[in-house]
């Protein structure tokens, strides 16, 4: 759902770039890219921990 979010606010921030100076439009999507850089992150790192989780209860189950 947040991404959806950070997604719509790229899609607003692109139509008020005509509005805005380049500067402050550069700035806002920085501090976008950087927010979806982070949740990519989090959530690969989330995934990765679970599958090891998984890995480890079902060796600790086998034996």
């Amino acid at each position: 759902m947040s991404l959806l979010a950070a997604l719509l606010a790229l899609a607003v921030l692109s139509g008020a770039a005509v509005h805005t100076t380049g500067p402050v439009f550069a700035a806002a999507s920085a501090a976008i890219a950087a927010w979806l850089l982070a949740f990519a992150v989090r959530e690969h790192l989330g995934r990765t921990r679970a599958h090891t989780d998984a890995l480890v209860d079902a060796h600790a189950h086998h034996h």
